[in-house]
């Protein structure tokens, strides 16, 4: 018997359209209305997964940037998994060296230092999965992550690496290079105290080892003595295998990588044609 399910966000739960669908979004409600517990583990950071649950109305808690934090439904700060300082600055400088546009996620926002990248990268994020959306159009829906707070420029990351104010929990780096993200993801493997994974094709993400989606899940569920045997989890990407690998009913989408497909017992329609609703249906009402 499903007493938790945790599902991913980009790719996932959300469409092409970066939306929750009405199937999905009633699917997670009719779940909750069954006692079951829904948890939502993104790489986003609380405020971009916020924004897109909030249009569709759903209120859970919420395993952010890939499990550096842990909310609650009301928004509440539960756990931290920060990377320190040295370590931190490390990173910082093998990123710059390689040449990677990158963005960092704090406890004070999500920040870049160059706005017309960050425009760039949404844009073209966008069209991978809706070519027939006019450029000009995505790129104004793009500026709603500057207008709308969930992502802040600085004129150099200096003023974040070397401020206390600012705890950072992770990098976000972006390249069509494959080269230059496998140097990174090598160089940055050296490291003890960072995971690295991916969420999406052309990129990789920076984070604690202890900031993984699979650490938090387990984390979630025995406090509320569930078990992983009891858990479902839906995923598409390699910042999912650490959830999907541990639970009971893991589920990839049908627009999953290859290797994330392998690693799962059950598969999914795709994110367009509502695969978390379909999963959710499958074997709840079962």
């Amino acid at each position: 018997m499903i007493k938790c399910i945790a599902t991913d966000m980009d790719g996932t739960l959300l469409n092409g359209k970066m939306e929750v669908s009405e199937n999905n979004s009633r699917a997670i409600k009719m779940a909750q209305e069954k006692g079951i517990e829904v948890v939502v583990a993104t790489g986003r950071s609380y405020l971009e997964a916020r924004y897109a649950l909030d249009e569709a109305g759903i209120y859970c808690p919420i395993i952010c940037v890939n499990g550096a934090e842990m909310r609650d439904a009301s928004g509440k700060v539960l756990n931290n998994a920060f990377i320190d300082k040295e370590t931190a600055a490390e990173a910082y400088r093998h990123l710059k060296e390689i040449g990677l546009y990158f963005e960092i996620y704090t406890n004070k926002g999500t920040f870049t230092d160059d706005y017309d990248k960050a425009l760039d990268i949404m844009v073209n994020i966008f069209l991978s999965a809706h070519s027939e959306v006019p450029k000009e159009q995505i790129r104004e829906a793009a500026k709603e992550r500057f207008t709308k707070g969930l992502l802040h420029q600085v004129h150099s990351y200096d003023e974040i690496i070397e401020s206390d104010v600012f705890s950072i929990n992770k990098y976000i780096a972006f390249s069509y290079e494959e080269s230059k993200l496998q140097q990174a993801v090598a160089k940055l493997s050296e490291s003890p105290i960072l995971a690295i994974s991916s969420s999406g094709s052309h990129n990789i993400e920076i984070t604690h080892q202890e900031a993984q989606k699979g650490i938090a899940l387990e984390k979630f569920i025995k406090e509320r003595e569930i078990s992983f045997q009891e858990t479902m989890a839906i995923g598409d990407n390699f910042n999912d295998i650490s959830m999907l690998e541990r639970v009971g009913y893991s589920v990839a989408m049908g627009n999953a990588e290859p290797e994330i497909k392998k690693v799962c017992k059950y598969e999914t329609a795709v994110n367009d044609e509502d695969g978390v609703a379909a999963a959710i249906e499958r074997f709840v009402n079962a």
